[in-house]
């Protein structure tokens, strides 16, 4: 079992940024990667970015391309989000997620998530 504990987040105004982290405790040593999903009100959970905690190669959602940044600490098994530029459409619960078998499209484990706000 991985367990998952985000942080970071909150209410900023459209331009702001933001940084979330998320540190895994458990059964670290079998993480094939660590991402980030969202769900905004009335919406399904969508893919935000990803990394592969070995190579640290990362993917990204075209939506936060150029504005997000995905980064990892493995000493502390701990994944960041970096988030710059956001805007009203960005407002939802960020999820952290873990996989250690799979793609890092389907994460098989996921944190309580943490609200992010963004006001126009």
């Amino acid at each position: 079992q991985v367990q998952l504990a985000e942080s970071g987040g909150g209410l900023v105004q459209a331009g702001g940024s933001l940084r979330l982290s998320c540190a895994a405790s458990g059964r670290t040593f079998s993480k094939y990667a660590m991402g980030w999903f969202r769900q905004a009100p009335g919406k399904g959970r969508e893919f935000v970015a990803a990394i592969l905690w070995g190579a640290g190669s990362t993917y990204y959602a075209d939506s936060v391309k150029g504005r997000f940044t995905i980064s990892r600490d493995t000493a502390k098994n701990t994944v960041y989000l970096q988030m710059n530029g956001l805007k009203p459409e960005d407002t939802a619960v960020y999820y952290c997620t873990s996989t250690t078998s799979g793609t890092y499209y389907h994460p098989n484990y996921w944190g309580q998530g943490t609200q992010v706000t963004v006001s126009s």
